[in-house]
């Protein structure tokens, strides 16, 4: 079981995300509605793995990620995107801001287990 930060502004995304993680994927997760309260919430949950919406108020999912590489307590924990937007240049700025990887929307909750099992994974790997 890992602990995941999941900071996506749309009630429910955001609560279909916490559904599959929790009773498909087994994890424990924690729930921000925007990028500013990821920044807040990651140094005191430590998580293993941080999901972050791109599009969201008060902060972007870039900014949040460039902000939380910035704060050694958490800067070495994946950050994986979530969004619609799925042009080169927005998975790019994505990367270039630090994410470990990016996910498409629309995916289905067996999808979603599956990918984050596999960075979860891989992240622990090395």
């Amino acid at each position: 079981m890992a602990r995941i930060l999941i900071a996506e502004d749309e009630t429910d995304i955001r609560e279909l995300i916490d559904f599959t993680l929790t009773n498909i994927g087994g994890h424990q997760v924690y729930k921000a509605r925007n990028g500013a309260e990821a920044v807040e919430m990651a140094p005191q949950v430590l998580p293993d793995l941080i999901m972050m919406d791109v599009r969201m108020p008060r902060m972007t999912g870039y900014e949040a990620c460039r902000e939380i590489k910035k704060i050694d307590k958490v800067k070495d924990i994946p950050v994986v995107f979530l969004s619609a937007k799925g042009q080169e240049s927005e998975i790019d700025t994505g990367l270039e801001a630090g994410a470990f990887d990016y996910i498409l929307k629309p995916f289905g909750p067996m999808e979603l287990a599956s990918r984050v099992s596999e960075i979860l994974a891989k992240f622990k790997q090395g």
